[in-house]
């Protein structure tokens, strides 16, 4: 089964959702802005959500971790949760 390791980014707005988007290319730390701006509890650890199989997140962010490039910032990804940015560190199959 397909495994991976991701950080992400949990806020209640698109529009937020871009902006810390572009304070992070711009080079701010994935890690300092998860943990300033995420509602998630994993924000505390820089927004990281260790490791996980395929079909273990909601589908949406399934989708992203499984398909998209790694250590690249991908989103906004919407859910039911709220707005995310997703950093995929690891993947294997």
């Amino acid at each position: 089964m397909a495994k991976a390791k991701a950080r992400h980014i949990l806020v209640d707005s698109e529009e937020k959702c871009e902006q810390l988007k572009v304070e992070i290319i711009e080079g701010a730390d994935f890690a300092a802005v998860a943990a300033e701006h995420s509602s998630c509890p994993s924000g505390k650890q820089g927004g990281d959500l260790g490791e996980f199989g395929q079909g273990q997140m909601v589908r949406e962010f399934d989708e992203v971790i499984f398909t998209e490039e790694l250590n690249t910032v991908h989103g906004p990804v919407k859910t039911q949760f709220g707005y995310h940015l997703i950093e995929i560190t690891e993947r294997s199959e």
